[in-house]
């Protein structure tokens, strides 16, 4: 019998989307979507910044890490500056870092917010555990990929709903379309229509930007170009060997077509 996977215990400490991340004595950013992970990061500096304007920022790459080092960031300043201390690659980090970082969280300095952003793997997993246990006082940021359409339209609303400005439903599915795989790009042109556009985004403003931008794939093309839309399957099929859509597939997706119409024309004789 083949042995179980252990059950990871279930997290001590609360765990929020990027979009809830908030200021903690060791703030742990997971998950494989760098964008976000970023955002979440810059949400969190602009918090403190906020907090108070003395705000020291260093940041680290846990992989490079030298001994000593985070206690030495994190002893007393001479001003007693507060300080963010921001670490990345901690999926990849050293021996010496994980060593350093759970004896660390046996007492963290008052006036200090440590990130620790790991993107996945089990490297730095007895220092996430430790974390995940209470021990430190943190929070965890979850920073998954959003896969599924309407995880991508709920960003774009929320986008335009952070900025206190009107995107149409339709013009909002649109823009998803546009950008289906690439989240930064998307959050991109979320900021350019707001910087350009004083009015409610429409479907008119977002097919003048991105309109040559919507994704297509070889089905849409076949059933255009098998309509007898001859030109409007020329421009889709532009669109879609562009988007990095490969001949083969189209070819594939228009004998799959042609089989079904001779099939369901041989019923219908």
């Amino acid at each position: 019998m083949a042995a179980k996977k252990p059950v990871r215990a279930a997290a001590k400490i609360d765990q929020v989307p990027w979009s809830g991340i908030r200021p903690a004595p060791v703030v742990l950013v997971t998950g494989p979507e760098t964008f976000l992970a970023e955002r979440a990061s810059s949400v969190l500096r602009d918090l403190l910044l906020g907090e108070d304007p003395a705000l020291e920022v260093h940041d680290l790459e846990a992989d490079q890490y030298a001994p000593g080092l985070l206690a030495t960031l994190a002893s007393p300043s001479l001003f007693g500056e507060p300080r963010l201390v921001r670490v990345t690659n901690v999926e990849k980090c050293t021996d010496a870092f994980i060593t350093e970082t759970i004896s660390y969280l046996g007492a963290p300095a008052d006036d200090v917010t440590l990130v620790l952003r790991h993107g996945g793997g089990v490297r730095g997993k007895k220092l996430l555990d430790t974390i995940r246990s209470g021990v430190g006082g943190g929070v965890e940021v979850q920073c998954d990929e959003l896969k599924r359409e309407t995880d991508r339209i709920d960003f774009v609303t929320a986008e335009f709903r952070a900025a206190r400005r009107k995107i149409a439903p339709s013009a909002v599915r649109t823009l998803v379309a546009a950008f289906a795989d690439d989240l930064a790009e998307l959050a991109a042109a979320c900021r350019q229509l707001l910087a350009d556009e004083a009015a409610e985004i429409t479907d008119k403003v977002v097919d003048k930007y991105y309109g040559g931008r919507v994704e297509t794939n070889a089905f849409k093309v076949a059933d255009i170009a098998l309509a007898g839309r001859s030109a409007p399957a020329i421009v889709e099929l532009r669109h879609a060997l562009s988007t990095g859509e490969a001949p083969v597939p189209i070819v594939a997706a228009f004998a799959s077509k042609i089989r079904t119409m001779a099939k369901v024309s041989a019923f219908r004789g």
